[in-house]
């Protein structure tokens, strides 16, 4: 393994250096997704609520099978209770990036986070 790195010469370290810069410096501008600006709630697939994340807020959303909580606080969201039996989006946590979800299915209830931008996904390549 020894013997490759001996037929590398100095411009060819300064290219690899180069190229390892380039991508490391490429990273925060490919996968940024700017500020999050506001929260939208959807119950039955439609829209129940926008919550600007400027302010701090509790919004309590009446869903089929009960009542889910929905926080605000210094610029995120999460679901605080739901009456799912599994409270997946409970569980969820936080969330604060541009194209973050929780969904309570059995409730039908969801909250996404919005911003200038979306955040890079997968699904959307």
């Amino acid at each position: 393994m020894i013997g490759w790195v001996a037929l590398l010469k100095r411009g060819d370290w300064l290219l690899i250096a180069l190229g390892l810069a380039g991508v490391v410096a490429s990273f925060p501008l490919a996968w940024q997704a700017g500020g999050a600006d506001k929260a939208v709630v959807r119950r039955g697939g439609e829209l129940f609520s926008e919550l600007d994340l400027r302010h701090d807020r509790r919004l309590d959303v009446p869903g089929p099978m009960g009542v889910t909580t929905v926080l605000v606080d210094r610029r995120r969201v999460r679901i605080a209770a739901d009456p799912s039996p599994r409270q997946y989006c409970v569980r969820q946590g936080w969330l604060a990036r541009p194209g973050e979800i929780a969904i309570c299915a059995p409730n039908q209830v969801s909250v996404e986070i919005q911003g200038a931008r979306r955040a890079y996904d997968s699904l959307a390549y």
